[in-house]
């Protein structure tokens, strides 16, 4: 009976995170009710309330979810490599083409920020996108092509560099020669970092 009561309490918080992902990024976070989410999840209030305690708090484990998706895409890509420098740059490049998506333009980028405030904000991308960008400059500091011993230094400057090129071109009407000299611009960030050879 527990083990069900659980599954049951699973399955409904992933559905309102679900559908609240899909409003959210539809319609941005001031324009989405609550009442919306209810309607279209078919879940009661109690059983919003008993997950989430505002709507501030059903956002934040939107973001959650969403930056889930994004490191499954970010691994997805540096999979196709094996050496460090490249995986990188797959990486970089892949979290750029990630902002035409309007689900991580909407909640990352343009509510997340000010839903959240910044300092809440980093902390969750601490946890997954930024954490995985300094996991992939260590792994170039450990093949020791890194010029800088600082990879912390190093992961903030080129996090600076992607969320720059990410606010850069996440309008839709950015022209596409815009969004290819992005993803070269972070290259030569990157190549900035590197031990000539």
């Amino acid at each position: 009976m527990t083990n069900r009561r659980i599954a049951q309490g699973e399955a409904t918080r992933r559905q309102l995170v679900e559908v609240a992902a899909r409003l959210f990024a539809a319609q941005g976070y001031e324009d989405t009710s609550t009442e919306q989410v209810l309607r279209e999840s078919g879940v009661s209030r109690g059983s919003l309330y008993h997950h989430f305690d505002s709507k501030d708090r059903l956002f934040e484990a939107v973001v959650e979810h969403v930056e889930e998706g994004v490191v499954a895409h970010l691994m997805t890509a540096a999979e196709r490599h094996r050496d460090p420098v490249r995986i990188l740059r797959a990486g970089c490049a892949e979290w750029i083409s990630l902002v035409e998506d309007p689900t991580v333009r909407q909640i990352i980028l343009t509510d997340a920020p000010a839903v959240l405030g910044w300092r809440r904000w980093r902390e969750i991308d601490e946890q997954y996108g930024f954490g995985l960008l300094k996991v992939g400059v260590q792994a170039v500091a450990d093949a020791g092509r890194l010029a800088l011993d600082d990879v912390d230094v190093v992961a903030h400057v080129l996090l600076g560099a992607l969320n720059e090129a990410a606010m850069l071109i996440a309008h839709p009407e950015t022209p596409e020669p815009v969004r290819r000299q992005a993803t070269k611009a972070v290259d030569r960030v990157i190549d900035g970092f590197l031990r000539s050879s």
